[in-house]
């Protein structure tokens, strides 16, 4: 193996309960993370961002 091969290497089998949580939550994290940006960035909703932009700079009672 190179040694590129060897440093990103994991022995799955010795993985104990915590490292196999660890990586679940991190996997589903990621996942979350990217589903969030594709739904609220996609281009149909930019007019409702463009709208939203300055929202929180303006009174609500006004």
């Amino acid at each position: 193996m190179s040694k590129l091969a060897d440093y990103f290497h994991t022995d799955w089998a010795a993985m104990t309960a915590q490292d196999w949580a660890g990586v679940i939550i991190t996997v589903g994290a990621f996942v979350g993370i990217v589903i969030t940006f594709a739904w609220a960035l996609r281009p149909s909703k930019r007019k409702e961002l463009e709208e939203q932009k300055y929202r929180v700079l303006h009174d609500d009672d006004e």
